[in-house]
């Protein structure tokens, strides 16, 4: 069975998902937290719980707009339930804040492993986030290419990968919370999430390409001795 075409992406359609992807997941999130925490003394659990709305906005609009329900925004929401919760648990040190940050991404990292037992894995949801502009045609499209067992194990792989990371980034990071000295550690953890997340993304893109390389060449392989077959 050959593999489908990639419908052509919608310029406005795709601009229009990622503003509101990155605004209301990302920087309107992060803008709340940082305002209500800063500038009005808010706890980080009452700020966490207010700047989960964001998400379900964005989840609302999605419904709203093309009558889905917006994968990413969810797990982005999940996200900042699970940093609300655990900020509640334990004492409030300079150390066990920074042990906290680190069991977020850990436990992040296990909810990736988690969907390997799920129908499709959570790179699945990520990678039609991304890799679409979220029109219909384009995300029937990547459905559609759940049939095929390459892309499966792509899937599949990806999301492992990210799994076993950051459970091992949030191990470390706990390890190195306890063996250096808070300050260091404090400037050291942000830099350990970004390149961890940066090195995850290179990986990612990088494996992708390469998977679907494999996958055109045995294609054309494939359709190569079918013709040579009906010589």
């Amino acid at each position: 069975m050959s593999t489908p075409a990639k419908p052509a992406r919608s310029g406005g359609a795709s601009a229009i998902g990622w503003v509101l992807t990155i605004g209301l997941n990302v920087v309107a999130p992060i803008v709340t937290y940082n305002t209500l925490t800063e500038d009005h003394g808010w706890s980080e659990f009452s700020a966490l719980l207010l700047s989960s709305a964001w998400p379900v906005l964005d989840t609302a609009i999605m419904v709203a707009w093309r009558r889905k329900i917006d994968e990413f925004a969810m797990v982005t929401l999940v996200f900042l339930v699970i940093t609300a919760v655990v900020s509640l648990v334990g004492a409030h040190t300079a150390r066990a804040l920074l042990i906290k940050d680190s069991s977020v991404t850990g436990l992040f990292g296990l909810l990736c492993l988690g969907t390997l037992f799920a129908p499709r894995p959570l790179m699945f949801y990520f990678g039609r986030k991304f890799a679409t502009d979220g029109t219909p045609a384009s995300t029937a499209w990547w459905n559609g290419m759940w049939q095929f067992e390459g892309f499966r194990s792509t899937m599949r792989t990806m999301t492992l990968v990210w799994g076993v990371a950051y459970v091992t980034e949030a191990l470390v990071r706990i390890a190195l919370a306890y063996a250096l000295p808070t300050k260091t550690m404090v400037t050291f953890s942000p830099v350990m999430i970004y390149g961890v997340l940066g090195a995850l993304g290179v990986w990612t893109a990088w494996f992708g390409k390469r998977r679907a390389a494999e996958g055109a060449r045995r294609q054309a392989e494939a359709e190569a001795a079918a013709a040579a077959a009906t010589a």
